[in-house]
């Protein structure tokens, strides 16, 4: 075995891949039947064994954002002529290589949608619990970072939506009930929005929280978040889901739903 490189913090292996879409068990079944030996009477046609690919994932530029006296990493990907652009927040223990953020990120870019998955916390400070739950800090960062992505000629016209998970997802809301924000849209999934407190009544963009069904205690959380919005928004459950949506079909739907209420509030409020 030769090995190329051993990096000191692997994340995940989804993180090596540039598409590391799940796929489902029927799909598996079926290649694993196009790779059977061929019946009995002669080889199988080679348009028969042809696997369908869906379409390449778009390329992602990497960038940074200086915000006061730290630089935030990102990956932002904008298809041509795009309908608006989502900005991810993640909470603590994920980051812009996750393979889930990176999976929704793929169904978004297909829609027509631009993504920047971004690190809202440095390396140094992910491992600073106080600094994790600052919610504060992180959507004060992440306003500012939305002010860069404003000062884009290309994202000028663009609606600007937040994608939160954890505690990501109060922070997108918190900066979202900020005077003056543009944001068209957000989407909490397995997400703390009840960390927003009082903020969550200031939030005008539309928002849509999404949790898994044995996700009780989370649940109940967004049920009463739910309560201190007075913008347009709706609460999802997916059943039988866990807090990561990994059982067969959860994460799909999570993404099937985003990328509906942002192509849905992007249409109504494009700017220009």
């Amino acid at each position: 075995m030769i090995c190329l490189e051993t990096p000191t913090v692997l994340w995940g292996i989804g993180t090596w891949y540039v598409d590391f879409t799940q796929i489902a068990d029927e799909r598996v079944v079926e290649l694993l039947q196009r790779a059977a030996p061929p019946a009995a009477g002669g080889a199988v046609p080679r348009e028969e064994r042809t696997v369908k690919r869906s379409d390449p994932p778009e390329p992602a530029d990497e960038v940074a954002v200086d915000v006061g006296p730290v630089r935030l990493l990102g990956q932002l990907v904008v298809p041509e002529q795009a309908d608006g652009i989502v900005i991810f927040v993640h909470g603590s223990g994920s980051s812009r290589h996750s393979p889930r953020n990176r999976y929704m990120a793929s169904v978004l870019n297909r829609a027509g949608l631009g993504t920047l998955l971004l690190d809202l916390l440095t390396a140094e400070e992910e491992y600073e619990r106080g600094t994790v739950f600052d919610i504060e800090l992180l959507a004060g960062r992440l306003a500012q970072v939305t002010n860069w992505l404003s000062d884009q000629p290309w994202a000028a016209v663009l609606p600007v939506g937040y994608f939160g998970a954890g505690t990501g997802a109060a922070a997108a809301l918190w900066a979202a009930a900020e005077p003056g924000s543009r944001v068209a849209a957000v989407v909490s999934r397995g997400g703390r929005p009840d960390l927003a407190g009082a903020r969550l009544a200031a939030v005008r963009a539309a928002t849509l929280l999404i949790v898994g069904g044995c996700d009780e205690l989370v649940m109940e959380l967004n049920q009463a978040a739910q309560e201190g919005l007075t913008c347009e928004n709706g609460l999802e459950i997916i059943p039988d889901a866990t807090r990561l949506f990994e059982e067969p079909g959860a994460l799909e739907s999570v993404a099937d739903l985003t990328r509906n209420w942002f192509t849905d509030h992007f249409g109504r409020t494009r700017v220009g």
